[in-house]
């Protein structure tokens, strides 16, 4: 316990990741992972700043927060960072208008963004919606467009449900950016920009190669916009943890 206090001097902060971390998740609910209850709570209880980031994409904000309430969390909609809130800023500040290749679960997000005539394309984690007629719907308003822009919420490869592993967003995503040769704008983690929003929403600011900054639990992946990233909740390794400064 001194060994991780001292590793923690100085932290002000923690992001938690959601999926993988605090629950694993299941056909229209989720398992709590063991200890992950109490571990939020004693948080909270802490000195420390507490927000969760995810790129949950089949959600809305209000159904993922209600779920985290229901397996015993004490969390708000207010404490979650999230993709989809995130990306209709993005889509009124530019003045872009979306074909949706999203999960119906979270297309109540966008219910006051304008998608007559497309000039970009929003991609999710859309599950049974990514057919072969909505990607190349996706792929044809993508080529009839000058400048393409195409948004994506997180760009995962896969993840973890108690049912197995599930394809994620990031190889569908991939194939549009193959096809139409461009790169995908990415709204959720590992976006740098994603988290500094998150830090901001804290309060608090990322400083690099500063003893003083946030701790971060998450499932992988290298987050370069945080000076301090400890891995735990990774399903493959659970339930060892592995710091480590970036």
């Amino acid at each position: 316990m001194a060994a991780w206090g001292q590793r923690l001097a100085g932290v002000r902060g923690v992001l938690l990741d959601i999926s993988g971390v605090l629950f694993d998740g299941a056909e229209g609910s989720g398992v709590p992972i063991a200890g992950s209850v109490e571990a939020v709570a004693r948080l909270k209880r802490s000195r420390l700043k507490v927000r969760f980031c995810t790129n949950e994409s089949q959600k809305s904000l209000g159904d993922l927060v209600r779920l985290l309430q229901q397996l015993g969390f004490d969390i708000s909609e207010g404490e979650v960072t999230a993709p989809a809130p995130a990306t209709c800023l993005i889509l009124k500040e530019r003045g872009l208008r979306p074909y949706l290749l999203i999960h119906d679960g979270i297309r109540s997000e966008f219910d006051q963004i304008d998608t007559s005539n497309p000039n970009c394309v929003v991609i999710a984690d859309a599950g049974e919606s990514f057919s072969y007629q909505n990607m190349n719907k996706a792929f044809q308003v993508l080529m009839e467009l000058e400048n393409p822009v195409l948004i994506s919420l997180g760009k995962g490869r896969y993840y973890k449900e108690t049912s197995g592993l599930m394809l994620d967003v990031g190889a569908y995503v991939k194939a549009l950016e193959y096809a139409c040769g461009i790169e995908a704008e990415v709204v959720g983690k590992p976006s740098p920009e994603y988290f500094k929003s998150a830090l901001q929403e804290m309060g608090l600011e990322a400083h690099q190669d500063s003893p003083q900054g946030v701790c971060t639990w998450e499932q992988g992946g290298p987050q370069t916009a945080l000076s301090i990233r400890i891995s735990w909740g990774d399903w493959t390794t659970r339930p060892q943890a592995t710091p480590q400064t970036s």
